[in-house]
């Protein structure tokens, strides 16, 4: 009883639209137990969409289509599938009435091309579109196969979805079991490393536990499949548990939480706040804090110290030893990070600095070396090296480096936690 995605249209083979609607619907599958195992995109040919048919219907009970709807010559899916199943396109009186007080409302006239839109495969019930002139089916072409299909257009998809689609369903016995994850995630170790410290859970068979990485962070899923929501979170809560510890310092935390949510929630249950001070990313990570509601409470601000005068002359860098290190350095990073935290007055000073390129790296300084600071209370300074490749591009590196500056701070916050509940 497995389900397939069918997404139709030369546009997102092309690259012009991003394929939203697979992944909704991938996820709207998982939330109803449905297994889906496979997705394909095909562009507007009939003798193509044709093949993709003849594969699925061999190997899935419920083929999910979207795109192909529309009034053009091109919007094809409708009439490709009644060709398929040898039935002839039928106008659906209820469909075409549609059509025309829409446009009637919408002061146009009604088209021979909006007509097609009214032409549905016989014996196929109208699954019915709200907003948009373009009506999708649910049908049945055959014992043991379900069709449906949708517009391409997102927000014309979820409420058809939503409405329709999922009440049809769980009437014929689709989605009687949940699909439930929970994503763990880590900083600063990895994957290779992780996936082999949490080698003997990757060969559970419910739940299961998968490990991805992306951008530098690395994932654990835990994914549990149960009649009920409740119960699906019971199979995963003790491996989860096992997990998180497992991962020790370098867990950061599960599902929406970020490096930037956790830090912010541990400064605010330590009623301690923080400024930044940024050369490389230019902001980058001040608005990486404040993108977390709330933040108000406790960042205070931040200095763009592109400039060697400003690094000197507002956060109070030494003149000399910039000279002498030079702005990627060490002891800049340091000072940066203590100029701020004096100047706004903050528990903890927290700096980025370094060479993003393309250009301006050197043998000795290559692009993609950056250090952080990091001033906390009673005076402690420390500083960070990392080498994030000079073959990697500027947002690459200017990302990768704010990461790396709220990991910083994350760990110091964790490590006084731990100090005072000890």
């Amino acid at each position: 009883m497995s389900a397939e995605i069918i997404c139709v249209g030369t546009e997102l083979l092309l690259g012009d639209i991003l394929n939203t609607n697979a992944q909704f619907l991938a996820q709207q599958l998982a939330q109803l137990g449905i297994p889906h195992y496979y997705q394909t995109v095909v562009g507007d040919n009939e003798r193509r969409l044709q093949k993709v048919l003849a594969t699925a219907c061999e190997r899935s009970r419920l083929l999910i289509f979207t795109g192909g709807l529309g009034p053009t010559p091109d919007d094809l899916t409708h009439a490709t599938l009644a060709k398929f199943f040898d039935v002839p396109l039928v106008e659906n009186p209820e469909i075409l009435e549609d059509i025309r007080q829409k446009y009637a409302q919408r002061g146009r006239e009604l088209t021979p091309g909006n007509r097609k839109q009214a032409l549905i495969p016989q014996g196929a019930d109208i699954l019915t579109n709200e907003i948009g002139t373009a009506p999708g089916i649910i049908w049945q072409p055959r014992p043991g196969l379900t069709l449906l299909t949708f517009p391409g257009v997102p927000s014309e998809l979820k409420p058809m979805w939503n409405q329709v689609a999922i009440p049809y369903l769980r009437s014929q016995g689709w989605g009687q079991e949940v699909i439930y994850s929970r994503v763990l995630k880590y900083w600063g170790i990895a994957e290779s490393a992780l996936a082999e410290k949490a080698n003997a859970y990757l060969y559970l068979q419910n739940p299961t536990v998968a490990p991805y990485a992306n951008h530098g962070e690395v994932k654990l899923r835990i994914t549990a499949r149960a009649a009920s929501e409740a119960e699906a979170i019971a199979l995963i809560a003790p491996v989860e548990q096992q997990l998180r510890q497992l991962g020790g310092m370098d867990y950061v935390g599960a599902d929406a939480e970020t490096l930037a949510s956790v830090v912010g929630r541990f400064l605010q249950e330590a009623q301690e706040t923080v400024a930044v001070a940024e050369s490389c990313t230019g902001g980058g990570l001040g608005q990486r804090i404040t993108t977390v509601p709330g933040s108000s409470a406790y960042f205070m601000g931040g200095i763009l110290a592109y400039d060697n005068a400003v690094k000197t002359q507002l956060l109070g860098v030494d003149a000399e030893r910039l000279a002498a290190e030079g702005a990627v350095s060490h002891v800049v990073a340091q000072q940066m990070a203590q100029g701020v935290q004096s100047l706004l007055q903050t528990t903890w000073g927290l700096s980025i600095t370094g060479i993003a390129g393309p250009g301006g790296g050197t043998a000795s300084k290559p692009v993609g070396l950056v250090y952080v600071g990091l001033a906390g209370p009673e005076g402690s300074i420390q500083s960070f090296e990392y080498q994030l490749g000079a073959q990697r591009d500027r947002d690459w590196i200017r990302n990768l480096s704010v990461n790396h500056a709220l990991d910083r701070l994350r760990r110091s916050l964790l490590l006084r936690r731990q100090i005072g509940a000890s």
